[in-house]
């Protein structure tokens, strides 16, 4: 292969964009793969690799099956996505390659998301993607290249210390994924390179309009791409016609017959909408789920104060740092001050506990730890202590 020369009538980005990949030696003797969904972040990111002189290779992963995928808004890795992936690599004058991945992501990502809502938990399909097909993969793709690094378009920062790199929140916060990215390994992290860590969205269409990429407009991709239209209970009843079956709503403390449901997958912790069981005397929530019953346990709010909870399969990323921690349980929430107790890294189990009660901590979320903005890792939470539990034990 070629080495890849700077974009003819190349924009002047403004950057320096040899350094954003932190390459090991000069870029005109460098290979870096990057990982192309398609959408305008990753394209960017090839665009920027490409002006530093390197060798650049765009790697796509078919993720869905390509005809039933054309033209659908909000997925990623499939149909229109990668002929938008394969228009900016033609455009850039850079190798592109697809790779079908529908089999591994179906089982990996999209049926484990299915059992986990069988099994009356809240999924994260997005960090099983990261986990599996999206770096796992990819980044034994990219060494088999002989790449010198694998780049995404992941908004996240990589930050070279004394001790190796750390992982760190995005300078935007709106567009922070670090939350997503808390399984990333060591080793991963010497490789991989995130150079829109440090830049707000709208830099990154501006660039993509400069460089004449096609997609410089194109819409975000949505949180579950396999999910166009945001009816997840759609997709698990198709895998798991048992999800559907009716169950009762009772409540949580009285145990009284309150109503009945059309499956256990429509439902998730902390969830008050679609309960459709009015004339209570305050609102009710969603406090757990028995999948085994098939039975929806709903109460007051006070009833969804968690004050600690149990995660396992955990991942550490460098050392612990000696300063007050705090942890999101959901990838919308705001970071709360917590406490750890046990072991954190290589799979271990530790205990998460909250400075005060936490609302919404469902079973099968992540739970993912901050030291200010450094990413040091998280687990799956795996179980919950209420408060309530607390009291009643007291």
């Amino acid at each position: 292969m070629t080495t890849a020369a700077p974009l003819k009538a190349s924009p002047t980005f403004g950057l320096d964009t040899a350094s954003l990949f932190d390459l090991p030696r000069p870029a005109s003797e460098c290979r870096i793969v990057v990982a192309m969904s398609g959408g305008v972040d990753s394209s960017v990111v090839a665009a920027l690799a490409a002006d530093t002189g390197a060798e650049v290779i765009g790697i796509t992963l078919q993720l869905y099956d390509y005809g039933a995928a054309t033209g659908r808004k909000g997925a990623c890795c499939a149909g229109d996505d990668i002929s938008d992936a394969r228009a900016v690599a033609d455009r850039l004058g850079i190798a592109h390659y697809v790779f079908d991945h529908e089999s591994a992501f179906r089982e990996d990502v999209v049926e484990q998301f299915a059992g986990e809502y069988l099994a009356g938990r809240t999924p994260v399909p997005c960090i099983r993607c990261n986990m599996g097909p999206k770096f796992t993969d990819l980044f034994r793709m990219a060494r088999e290249l002989g790449a010198d690094c694998l780049a995404t378009g992941h908004y996240v920062r990589r930050v070279e210390t004394s001790t190796g790199p750390h992982l760190y929140r995005a300078l935007d916060p709106a567009r922070d994924q670090s939350y997503f990215l808390y399984a990333t390994t060591q080793a991963q992290l010497d490789y991989i390179r995130f150079p829109l860590g440090g830049l707000p969205k709208a830099q990154v269409r501006q660039l993509a309009e400069a460089a004449g990429l096609r997609n410089a407009a194109k819409p975000d991709s949505q949180d579950i791409c396999f999910v166009p239209d945001g009816n997840y209970a759609k997709i698990v009843t198709k895998l798991r016609p048992e999800g559907g079956v009716p169950g009762d709503i009772v409540h949580a403390e009285t145990g009284a017959l309150l109503g009945e449901h059309k499956g256990i997958v429509h439902f998730t912790v902390g969830q008050r909408k679609g309960l459709d069981i009015g004339g209570q005397p305050e609102p009710l929530y969603v406090i757990g789920l028995d999948a085994d019953a098939r039975e929806v346990r709903v109460g007051p709010k006070r009833l969804l104060g968690v004050e600690s909870a149990e995660i396992i399969e955990t991942n550490r990323i460098g050392d612990l740092p000696d300063v007050p921690l705090t942890a999101k349980v959901r990838s919308l929430a705001k970071p709360v001050p917590v406490e750890i107790e046990g072991p954190m890294g290589d799979g271990a189990s530790m205990r998460l506990k909250f400075a005060t009660p936490e609302f919404g901590v469902a079973p099968g979320q992540a739970a993912v730890i901050y030291a200010e903005e450094r990413v040091v890792g998280g687990g799956w939470i795996d179980s919950t202590r209420s408060v309530a539990q607390d009291e009643a034990t007291a």
